[in-house]
């Protein structure tokens, strides 16, 4: 069985990422499609192991499990080993039971997964069931002599990254996932949730095999930018304009935050840039929502424009008095 590289098909490097992927693609896709050469076998077997190749790099759980035994599946090969002895020995490795094995054919594969619909042999070894993008997997190499039963193992964990506001962020929110399947379920965003979090769904991952339970979903949260607020862990940090009368004279100035609107009183002779901690005003913190960070407003002092003549005439008699 012939080891595919799938990089060498699309013509980009192991670390391409999904837009130069994308771009090899189409632009192969276009060149060796069957409409544009018809009646051209090669043409159309290069056409298949392109989107064979992309099936595979565009999706990240089947790249990261190509990444990862691809390789050694050619190595192994290359060293005289065939597909059933790889998956024996990779078992091994992974200290699960050494059974009895028989070895099984492209029919046997086609009884459990169904056809190949275009994949190659070297696609639906590798990948199996996973071929139709389902989240389970099945144990290769764990067929015993005498029966065709699965090993019980429990399923894969699963992530999926969620992206939310930062106003979802602070009052936390829920998001409606779907399955291919139709099934849907609710999953809960907790306040103070911070980019990195990571939220446990039980039994929502892939579908454990034998019997066995299936795996865990984590949501992975992204916090999206912000246009106002720059968080710090709990922390947020905002600039708040103030006037060069109020910086010069003392006042008060109107800050917003994230749940409501407060007044912060400036000293007299305030320079621009001065920071001010405001407690208590911040994210709340996500293993106890009813501490919050605080909030560091930073003055930003605003030039009067447009001055006009009588304005001017005292800002001029100003300079006088502190420059005689």
């Amino acid at each position: 069985m012939e080891y595919k590289d799938y990089y060498k098909t699309l013509g980009v490097g192991k670390t391409a990422d999904e837009k130069e992927l994308k771009k090899a693609y189409r632009k192969l896709a276009r060149q060796y499609h069957p409409d544009v050469n018809p009646g051209d076998a090669s043409a159309e077997s290069r056409f298949k192991e392109i989107n064979e190749a992309y099936e595979v790099l565009s999706d990240p759980e089947k790249r990261k499990m190509y990444d990862q035994f691809g390789s050694q599946w050619q190595q192994y090969q290359r060293a005289g080993g065939n597909v059933n002895d790889f998956w024996q020995q990779w078992q091994a490795q992974q200290g699960g039971p050494r059974t009895q094995t028989r070895s099984f054919s492209q029919e046997d594969l086609n009884q459990m997964f169904g056809s190949s619909g275009g994949f190659s042999d070297f696609f639906e070894s590798l990948f199996g069931g996973m071929g139709r993008r389902q989240t389970g997997g099945f144990d290769f190499g764990n067929f015993s002599s005498g029966q065709r039963q699965p090993r019980i193992r429990r399923g894969q964990d699963v992530e999926h990254t969620v992206q939310v506001t930062l106003e979802e962020a602070f009052q936390g929110t829920t998001r409606q996932l779907q399955w291919e399947d139709g099934r849907t379920l609710s999953a809960k965003i907790p306040r103070g949730v911070k980019t990195g979090s990571r939220i446990r769904l039980s039994g929502q991952g892939g579908a454990g095999t034998g019997g066995s339970q299936s795996g865990d979903l984590y949501l992975v949260v992204e916090v999206l930018p912000h246009a106002t607020f720059e968080r710090d862990e709990d922390d947020l940090r905002a600039k708040v304009a103030v006037d060069l009368y109020t910086a010069v004279l003392g006042g008060t100035v109107e800050v917003s935050t994230l749940d409501r609107t407060v007044n912060l009183t400036i000293p007299e002779g305030t320079a621009n840039g001065k920071t001010f901690r405001l407690r208590g005003l911040g994210m709340p913190k996500l293993k106890n929502p009813d501490a919050r960070g605080d909030l560091y407003a930073t003055l930003e002092v605003r030039l009067p424009e447009q001055l006009s003549d009588k304005e001017k005439e005292l800002f001029h008699q100003l300079r006088e008095l502190r420059h005689p």
